[in-house]
This record gives structure tokens, C-alpha cells and sequence, in this order.
């Protein structure tokens, strides 16, 4: 009789002191309260996180760039910039490297292994809205018509993105994965790869221009509209806190202000909680 007393006062202590260490477990937001900052995971590109002088983080600018800027002066806290492999972006964030992805990170999407990103991650808000392109070399746009006139074709695109997701889906061949989406445009003037899926938001601000001048969007093919939203662990209470962050901009008129600077567009989602007038 005493060794079962034991057992059971054993088994208690054990689900007592398991229940004391899950309440006493910080959430996300505080231990950025801690800290005093947060880690934004990012890639480099524009218009989103890019660098003025290549290759100097300390130039780094673009429209999140900003945007986190803004949030961490409402939230009363410092942002660091983490750069990643973006094929590595789940690992970074679970394991605690960073504490959200914010690089025009698209979430209405599912990743190339058919799970819906938001089963990964905890999304804010929608912010931006965007669409994946096609680009090929210029000289060989008319070739391309339709989605149609991919498959067959060797395509290149950032690993891990929503571009791989769509140019696995419509290739019968290879697709290049690359650790950023800039890398593509190597692979395209190489020859090594026929086409390229990338950002529009990317592709608008570089295709047909300098370096790129012999690269081409094919307008032709049309691929679902997309949105951006910042991820945050899973059940974590940051996305909540960057989101109240993101509405207080809007209604100072900051946020709008922003989006023209780097001529985006923000989500009708997002302009519906707009309430200041």
C-alpha cells in the first residue's frame, strides 16, 4: 500500500511540476521585450530588403526594411536584419534564429510539398498584394505564349519560394533552385535555364534594364494574384502585436505614404481597417 502512496504522490509531483515550467514558459513577445528586439528574416531584393551599396548591410533599405523600422518604434523595441537561406526560412524560425519572416514572404500559397504555408507559420495581416512572372531572354519572348509553352522548358526560381511551387507545376523538366531570387537572372543569362519565376514586384524594378536589359516579363502568362503577410511562430503572440503595429500606421497615414514611396500596393484586406479620417 505505502509503494502505490508513493507512486501516485510521484506521478502528481511530476504533473505538478510539468504544469508550473508550461506556465512559467515565456511567449515570443516577451522574450522580445527582453531582448529589446526582434529578427526579421530576410533575402535581398528590390523593392523589398536591398542594399544601396552592394554587399553593405549597413545600406540596406527597401519597403520592409522600413516597414519593420516603423513597427519596432510603435512596439518600443529594435529590429535586427537577418539574411537566410530562404529554402531554410521554417528551420531559422523554429529554432529560434529569428523571430518572424518578413521579406515580401507570400501567404496565400501552399510550398512545393502541397502544405498550405499557413499551416507552418502564424501570419499578420496581409499588407501588399503581388503576383509571380515569368521572365525569359528577350530574344526568345515570342516562343512564349501561354503556360503551355513552358513545360519541356528548364526553369529557375529561389528554393523554397511560391515561383518554385509554380514552375515545378507547369515544367516537365528541371527546375534550378537558387538561394535568391536575383540568382535566377544569372541562371537565365547563362543559358542554363530557359525561363525564370520570380516577384513582379522584383521583376518590374530590374527586367529590361541595365544588366537585365535583355531579359523580358512574358505578359502573357498570367498567375494568380498573391498577398504578402509577416510570419511568426506558430501559436506565437508577435504576429498580434505586429498587427496593431501595421493599423496604427495606416490610420497615421504612414503606412499609404510608404506604399508610394516604393510604388506597392496595399491589400484591400488591410485599407478595410483603416478608421481614422
Amino acid at each position: 500500500m505505502k509503494k502505490i502512496i508513493s507512486v501516485i504522490l510521484a506521478v502528481l509531483m511530476i504533473a505538478t511540476i510539468s504544469l508550473t515550467l508550461t506556465s512559467c514558459k515565456k511567449s515570443d513577445w516577451d522574450n522580445i521585450q527582453e531582448k529589446g528586439e526582434f529578427v526579421c528574416g530576410i533575402t535581398l531584393y528590390e523593392p523589398m530588403n536591398y542594399c544601396t551599396v552592394e554587399g553593405d548591410m549597413s545600406t540596406l533599405t527597401g519597403f520592409d526594411t522600413e516597414l519593420a523600422k516603423m513597427v519596432a518604434e510603435k512596439l518600443g523595441v529594435n529590429v535586427k536584419f537577418q539574411k537566410i537561406d530562404w529554402g531554410n526560412k521554417y528551420i531559422e524560425l523554429k529554432t529560434g534564429n529569428i523571430d518572424c519572416i518578413w521579406n515580401g514572404f507570400t501567404s496565400n500559397t501552399k510550398d512545393s510539398d502541397g502544405i498550405e504555408r499557413a499551416d507552418k507559420v502564424d501570419f499578420t495581416h496581409a499588407y501588399l498584394d503581388n503576383a509571380q512572372c515569368v521572365v525569359v531572354k528577350k530574344s526568345a519572348l515570342a516562343n512564349y505564349t501561354s503556360a503551355a509553352s513552358l513545360s519541356g522548358k528548364t526553369g529557375t526560381a529561389e528554393t523554397g519560394s511560391a515561383g518554385e511551387s509554380y514552375a515545378k507545376s507547369v515544367t516537365t523538366v528541371a527546375v534550378v533552385g537558387k538561394t535568391a531570387q536575383m540568382e535566377t537572372f544569372m541562371e537565365l543569362k547563362s543559358g542554363s535555364a530557359d525561363f525564370a519565376v520570380v516577384d513582379v514586384l522584383l521583376a518590374k524594378q530590374l527586367v529590361g534594364k541595365g544588366d537585365y536589359s535583355d531579359l523580358a516579363i512574358v505578359e502573357a502568362i498570367n498567375i494568380d494574384k498573391e498577398v504578402y503577410s509577416i510570419g511568426c511562430r506558430k501559436n506565437s503572440d508577435f504576429d498580434e502585436k505586429i498587427n496593431d503595429a501595421l493599423v496604427e500606421l495606416l490610420n497615421e497615414g504612414k503606412l499609404e505614404t510608404l506604399a508610394e514611396k516604393y510604388n506597392v500596393h496595399i491589400t484591400d484586406t488591410l485599407m478595410a481597417l483603416k478608421t481614422a479620417k
